[in-house]
């Protein structure tokens, strides 16, 4: 069974900056990728940025050069830092993990944009 719990939510002025983690529990393996996804309301699920099991990074173009993604596999955790957050950011972040064909879930965070 693999648990994910985000941390690091909350409101900040447009331009501000916020780092999101996500600690995973349970069979994580090596080989796994990680990611982050946000939906707004009213809106679908949107990819945000994903990092492979050897830290290769892909990007969405919205967030490409303000977001940076990390991991750290010992501690079997995975971040986001975000910079110069605009109003349009504001969303629920959730953290995913594929791995075994099999797609996991955290609950997710909420970041609010807004001056």
């Amino acid at each position: 069974q693999v648990q994910l719990v985000e941390s690091g939510g909350g409101l900040v002025q447009p331009g501000g900056s916020l780092r999101l983690s996500c600690a995973a529990s349970g069979s994580i393996f090596s080989f796994s990728t990680m990611g982050w996804y946000r939906q707004a309301p009213g809106k679908q699920r949107e990819w945000v940025a994903t990092i492979s099991s050897i830290g290769i990074t892909d990007y969405a173009n919205s967030v490409k050069g303000r977001f940076t993604i990390s991991r750290d596999n010992a501690k079997k955790t995975v971040s986001l830092q975000m910079n110069t957050l605009k109003p349009e950011d504001t969303a629920a972040y959730y953290c995913e993990l594929t791995q075994g064909g099999r797609d996991y879930w955290g609950q997710g965070t909420q970041v609010t944009v807004s001056s």
